[in-house]
């Protein structure tokens, strides 16, 4: 496929949901061969220059998911940069519309809008579980939103 598409997965702090979405969705794009470029931010300062929280690289690992990123805040160049940003989640996705500029090219949409409207929850405060469960719900959302963009015809046979 020619068509080459840029994208950013933004949560609260770029520790958790958003670096692993970025990575999953990178995988899935790769194993689909889809040409997608992803990054990750987060909508606070809170973490800036940190690595994904341990529990997120953890579920990575366990699925083979490659992971490497370091933590920032959304710029005001994502928006022009960028084709696609999609928000973890609604409280994330109104700080976006606030800050978005007018020149912005990026569609900026709930991630869970391609599939069932649902959030990514916050797994920050809870165990190793609550990051398996974003693992598996970035993996569906990864798939709805490549099926959506470039036809469920690109799935990848197993």
């Amino acid at each position: 496929m020619s068509t080459s598409i840029s994208v950013l997965v933004v949560c609260l702090g770029n520790i958790c949901r958003s670096p692993l979405g970025e990575a999953v969705l990178k995988h899935v794009a790769k194993e689909r061969g889809l040409d997608v470029t992803v990054d990750s931010a987060g909508t606070s300062r809170y973490h800036i220059g940190e690595d994904p929280d341990d529990r997120s690289v953890s579920v990575c690992k366990s699925h083979n998911v490659p992971i490497k990123h370091s933590a920032r805040q959304v710029t005001q160049e994502d928006f022009r940069r960028f084709d696609y940003i999609l928000a973890a989640d609604e409280a994330n996705l109104r700080d976006l519309t606030r800050v978005q500029p007018k020149d912005g090219k990026a569609e900026l949409r709930l991630w869970g809008s391609y599939l069932d409207n649902r959030a990514i929850p916050d797994p920050y405060y809870g165990g190793l579980n609550g990051f398996e469960e974003v693992y598996k719900q970035c993996e569906n959302l990864s798939n709805a939103f490549l099926d959506k963009i470039f036809g469920a015809s690109t799935q990848s046979v197993e």
